[in-house]
């Protein structure tokens, strides 16, 4: 019983990854070594923002919520967005199209991602004796987070990639990003001041990640269009 609840939570948190990349174009035009650059790129943001966290951030005794702390924990997340920049503008791909790059790149991204934070817990946690929800609400948190990761690489693409973009639309980019990108402290938020606990967080986070796909989508689509001027 415990190895099927391992290997379900597993395909839980990874199975996605491959459904997207095998149910959309990215297989068909081989895309799979851009989202492995992305996804070491990913590590390397990720050491940067260990490092910083170690440095400036202060070890509470208690579980509330700092306001300073939080703002500091969400100017280090940003090092997340220098990282995608240098993913998307800096890499060398392949003569891919930019709707196929920024989506090769947020799912490298997303799956380094869960390797990196939901692995290891996931291979201590779900093979334990005793059944727990935890964990399947990992796998349905790392869907919403492949979700947050691809629609970022999206907004990121309009903002970096995109010159000839309406300018009524730059600030709306602007702000979707920074949403997204402050999404952790928004939910640090949510769980250490307001008390939300887990499964309303998951819920909160799954519903936000799919208004920001459609936005970004619906963004996207607008930026594709020929432009009247």
């Amino acid at each position: 019983m415990t190895v099927f609840h391992f290997f379900n939570c597993a395909i839980l948190t990874f199975g996605p990854h491959a459904v997207y990349y095998s149910a959309t174009p990215l297989s068909e035009y081989d895309t799979l070594g851009t989202s492995i650059k992305a996804a070491l790129v990913y590590l390397g943001t990720a050491l940067v923002k260990l490092v910083c966290l170690a440095t400036f951030l202060n070890v509470s005794e208690n579980d509330n919520f700092d306001p300073s702390q939080e703002l500091l924990k969400a100017l280090i997340g940003f090092i997340d967005v220098a990282g995608l920049y240098f993913a998307l503008t800096q890499l060398t791909h392949r003569n891919i199209s930019q709707n196929h790059k920024f989506q090769a790149i947020g799912l490298g991204w997303a799956f380094a991602d869960s390797v990196l934070h939901r692995l290891a817990p996931l291979w201590v946690g779900a093979r334990g004796l005793e059944f727990t929800w935890d964990f399947i609400l990992q796998g349905i948190e790392a869907n919403a987070n492949l979700v947050f990761s691809i629609s970022l690489a999206a907004l990121g693409s309009l903002m970096w990639l995109r010159k000839n973009k309406p300018k009524t639309l730059i600030p709306i980019i602007y702000a979707c990003a920074g949403i997204v990108a402050t999404m952790p402290s928004i939910t640090s938020y949510l769980r250490r001041s307001l008390g939300w606990h887990f499964p309303k967080v998951v819920g909160f986070e799954l519903f936000t990640s799919l208004m920001m796909a459609i936005i970004s989508w619906q963004l996207f689509s607008a930026c594709q269009r020929p432009s009247s001027t």
